[in-house]
């Protein structure tokens, strides 16, 4: 259906691709792997139509042409879903799906019963439940997805890239894509994932292709593959795949006692503790509180009940300001609206929650103290950019998940909060930062890793706590930290 054969293209001094090939036959379910900067994005791009390759060619349908444009590609059934789904917030379900393919065709006048019809048998088609006449601003995740699934099939979508389609969703919601991407191959639709986790890209992928440094470093059919083989293809090294949970003295007064905490309509009755250099994982379904905890122990949401701790002294965390003051660092799930300030610089997002540290006896700023604070940092994380001074928008998602980290190590926090601190980062990227979360316990810090993520929380956790319906439902610990067992405490 569709191939590409020696793509390269070239960005200033950057070789973004160099000699790519790749086949996508109907029905096929391929995953496009590799780490965040490997040319994936890139690839996609030029065979969507966005970018023009300096070599190479595009062959659809047995035409061969040296380059696309987007009404190309549309015309030839290639369209993207992209992490924001790129749909009209303000509009129904109904008119998302149906109203492409009416403007492509220059259509003026829209008869609504007709274009709800048309979307009505495009969802009927695929087998998914939507609420066609609610607007898409008021729809979860999830079935943002799958509207944008079906707007790509109302517009006779023969090959479907996805990227990082599961970031966001739950292991049931996980399930369910997957049922209609089942849906999909049996009508011949090729769909092509860029994803990150491989347990995901093991169980759904027909094929594999993994780039790495703008080439095609493997590719072949799934059952080739394992964790292993795949995150060494991804990385060009050996990828650590087991608990490694740093040792910690478990009698050590608890530098985080949480007692009775509660929140109308979150959670309630949420007791534990944290010792210094302990690694506690909090996870749960979409919907089980577990985010609203970690919101509560920041201050985004505070609390209405309870009591908190910090180093042994009650702290009243009425907002940010006073989890701050108590020593709590918090890393948000959605880094570019929550953890960064895109259009500065690596330098200015570094520092940006310690400038009051960095102040002489004057109240100025004291310049040497906050370059020796960023220069530490950049070095220490390893974070990769060209210098302090480039923008966050320009780095990989990894890169910029490290200088949300590096922001609040700069505060030497007593205990830092992470929410889905991996969440969209390859594979590389996620065990170097799990790597940084290991080494931070060690200093004494006791750290909360909230996610979904399991192999993650195995991974690196002394402790689980599986939250259901608001309320801890199941303390995990020692050897009992495995998959099975906290799979098991979320089914239960």
């Amino acid at each position: 259906m569709l191939a590409a054969r020696g793509i390269s293209r070239r960005f200033g001094g950057v070789q973004a691709l160099d000699g790519v090939s790749l086949d996508i036959r109907a029905g096929d379910v391929r995953c496009l792997a590799g780490e965040n900067g490997c040319g994936k994005s890139t690839l996609i791009k030029i065979l969507s139509g966005v970018e023009v390759p300096d070599a190479g060619e595009i062959e659809i349908g047995g035409t061969t042409r040296s380059r696309m444009n987007p009404a190309d590609a549309l015309r030839a059934g290639i369209q993207v879903i992209y992490q924001d789904f790129s749909l009209f917030p303000n509009l129904t379900v109904a008119e998302n799906i149906a109203l492409a393919p009416l403007i492509a065709n220059r259509r003026k006048l829209v008869d609504p019963r007709r274009l709800r019809a048309r979307a009505a048998a495009v969802v009927a088609e695929l087998g998914v439940r939507l609420d066609l006449d609610a607007t898409v601003e008021e729809l979860t995740v999830a079935d943002r997805q799958l509207t944008a699934i079906c707007r790509a099939l109302a517009e006779e979508a023969r090959v479907l890239f996805m990227d990082e389609p599961t970031t966001a969703l739950t292991q049931r919601e996980v399930r369910a894509l997957f049922r209609v991407v089942e849906t999909l191959r049996e009508r011949g639709v090729a769909t092509v994932f860029v994803s990150h986790k491989l347990d995901e890209v093991l169980e759904i992928s027909r094929h594999v292709t993994v780039m790495r440094n703008g080439a095609v470093v493997a590719s072949g059919r799934v059952e080739e593959f394992d964790r292993n083989s795949l995150g060494r293809a991804m990385t060009g090294r050996d990828v650590r795949d087991q608990r490694d949970a740093p040792p910690f003295d478990e009698t050590a007064r608890p530098v985080l006692r949480v007692e009775g905490l509660g929140l109308d309509g979150a959670f309630e009755d949420v007791s534990f503790d944290v010792a210094p250099g302990e690694i506690l994982g909090i996870t749960g379904l979409l919907g089980s509180g577990r985010s609203e905890i970690a919101e509560a122990l920041f201050g985004v949401t505070p609390a209405q009940r309870g009591r908190v701790e910090v180093g042994g002294a009650q702290v009243a965390i009425r907002g940010i300001d006073d989890a701050v003051a108590a020593g709590i660092g918090y890393v948000p799930s959605d880094r570019l609206t929550e953890g960064l300030f895109l259009e500065q610089s690596i330098a200015d997002n570094v520092v940006a929650g310690s400038l009051d540290l960095h102040r002489s006896r004057s109240g100025l700023l004291d310049r040497a103290r906050l370059a020796r604070t960023i220069d530490t940092f950049f070095a220490a994380l390893r974070i990769k950019a060209p210098s302090v001074a480039a923008p966050i928008r320009s780095l990989s998602g990894g890169n910029q998940q490290r200088v949300v980290l590096a922001k609040w190590l700069a505060r030497a926090p007593r205990v830092l909060v992470l929410n889905s601190p991996t969440v969209g980062v390859d594979v590389g990227s996620k065990e170097e930062i799990l790597d940084i979360l290991r080494r931070e316990a060690g200093t004494g810090t006791g750290v909360i890793v909230v996610s979904d993520d399991i192999p993650e929380l195995v991974s690196v956790c002394h402790r689980v706590l599986v939250v259901r319906r608001g309320r801890i439902h199941e303390v995990i610990d020692g050897e009992r930290v495995t998959e099975d067992s906290i799979l098991e405490g979320l089914s239960s």
